[in-house]
């Protein structure tokens, strides 16, 4: 009897320097004991330094990519980062529905690089909150990123305004919310999950680190690969988390480029 691999599709851009996007979580499943599948929506131009250009690419290419993948290949579970354009936010959605076997769905609401370069056009917001978030199972947002989904004020602070927020946007369609707290004021990351009616608080002391690009695409990864190994939503929080702050700490003394480097996502591998 052969084994079986778990596998994690992740359907996002490329980031050339290979601290985020589709790099990234590739080497995040890697790390986690899960084969990853990649379906690119958009090349970017990108370093440490920043993003410099976004290029989508065309439907069809995106839907090539998925169904050839799915007609071959056991999916067990889907990451989604950028997508890049609205025709793309479409294009998911549709691709989502062909699944007859429907595995957890993470979708990191990555709306703009952390220098602040947007991954879509703003106009396409409602048109993801409407056509992803009935279909997925969590979704990652930071602070800066629900404050703009749910029109709330900025900056969500208070334990109650965040938890506030994560119920708005479950009523949107998302089975479940992740509100991600590192963009606080304090020396604390206080992560706020809503899951089956409650809301489960992480907390973890902030690294001070110059190498964290890509923390979002690798936890929003981190998360699916545990679930797609079997964990529910709300261990895989916790677990990705772990890995996180690990790969962040192993992460710290490394030198890469002249911005803001990497995290090291196979330090456990690495002598």
């Amino acid at each position: 009897m052969k084994k079986a691999y778990t596998t994690v599709l992740t359907i996002a851009g490329s980031d050339g320097s290979g601290g985020a996007g589709i790099q990234a979580d590739i080497k995040t499943f890697a790390a986690l004991e899960c084969y990853g599948l990649s379906v690119i929506t958009a090349l970017t131009a990108q370093n440490t330094m920043g993003v410099s250009a976004v290029y989508p690419l065309a439907q069809t290419c995106v839907i090539d990519q998925f169904r050839a993948i799915s007609a071959d290949i056991s999916i067990d579970a889907v990451k989604i980062g950028m997508l890049g354009s609205a025709a793309i936010i479409k294009t998911v959605s549709s691709l989502l529905r062909e699944l007859k076997h429907k595995p957890p769905v993470i979708l990191d609401t990555a709306l703009s690089s952390s220098g602040g370069t947007p991954f879509f056009p703003q106009e396409a917001i409602p048109l993801m909150i409407a056509e992803l978030f009935p279909l997925v199972t969590l979704i990652t947002p930071n602070l800066p990123e629900t404050a703009l989904l749910t029109g709330m004020r900025q900056p969500l602070e208070t334990q109650q305004e965040i938890e506030s927020a994560a119920l708005q946007l479950h009523k949107t369609g998302a089975a479940s919310v992740l509100v991600k707290g590192g963009h606080g004021g304090s020396n604390e990351c206080r992560d706020c999950l809503f899951f089956e009616n409650r809301f489960f608080w992480f907390s973890s002391k902030k690294i001070i680190t110059s190498n964290s690009h890509g923390t979002g695409c690798t936890l929003s990864s981190a998360i699916a690969a545990f679930m797609a190994k079997g964990e529910t939503t709300e261990n895989a929080v916790k677990k990705a988390k772990e890995y996180l702050e690990e790969a962040l700490k192993a992460g710290s003394p490394y030198r890469l480029g002249k911005g803001n480097g990497p995290l090291h996502h196979l330090y456990r591998l690495w002598k």
